[in-house]
């Protein structure tokens, strides 16, 4: 099962988000992997700011777990000052509906 969304990026902040990224906490990393996370990319859209999401999950509940847990909710407020976020620090994300998919 895959899943795909779409975030937004504050501008000025494409290189601290990618330096971010590139020294992911390994807490952060074993949580994505025990929710069943894998093959995680995220892209930029440099135009927009739009940032495009890309993870294969084990399956939906099991990943959305993922979203209460300790190191989960620190690494929102952490990214919280360079990206669009919801009340609680979450990002804000939008699902996208996949339309076309080719092994």
């Amino acid at each position: 099962m895959y899943k795909a969304f779409k975030m937004k990026l504050y501008p000025g902040f494409e290189e601290e988000y990618e330096r971010r990224h590139n020294e992911l906490w390994p807490e952060m990393r074993e949580m994505i992997h025990t929710h069943g996370g894998k093959n995680y990319s995220i892209f930029l859209d440099r135009e927009t700011l739009t940032l495009f999401g890309y993870i294969e999950i084990d399956n939906e509940e099991l990943w959305e777990k993922g979203a209460d847990t300790v190191i989960n909710r620190k690494w929102w407020d952490f990214m919280a000052d360079i990206m669009e976020t919801n009340p609680d620090n979450s990002p804000v994300s939008v699902d996208l509906k996949p339309l076309f998919h080719l092994d």
